[in-house]
């Protein structure tokens, strides 16, 4: 028996081969595979990994500060309040901001387009 012929069978016997051609996963394949979601996906990959990428460098950043220039940061701002602390409250500033763009970005320019992408996937289902 070679690998290419070799296709297990579920627990009902039923062989699980290539799905029929109106099956929801045949459908769902036709949908990932489409010019739209791939544009969906582009979309979401251009803003997450830059996004990812700047705010781990930004933590990073605060990190080997606060490992290796102990002097810095512990330079005072105003009172008590010194560059560490200043540094921390702007990590949670920026989690904020960054959450509000990303769901700026979807809102504009995801949303829609996969909306519009579910309504068409739905429609093949009937």
């Amino acid at each position: 028996m070679t690998t290419s012929s070799y296709r297990p069978t579920l627990t009902q016997g039923v062989p699980f081969g290539d799905p029929e051609p109106d099956s929801r996963a045949a459908i769902y394949l036709r949908v990932q595979e489409s010019p739209e979601f791939q544009e969906i996906r582009r979309r979401y990959r251009d803003f997450v990994f830059p996004m990812s990428l700047t705010f781990l460098a930004w933590y990073l950043l605060y990190v080997f500060a606060s490992t290796f220039a102990r002097a810095f940061m512990a330079r005072q701002l105003l009172g008590v309040f010194n560059v560490a602390l200043a540094f921390g409250l702007l990590q949670f500033v920026s989690t904020f901001l960054i959450t509000w763009l990303y769901a700026r970005n979807a809102r504009s320019k995801r949303d829609r387009a996969a909306l519009n992408l579910r309504w068409e996937t739905q429609e093949m289902f009937r």
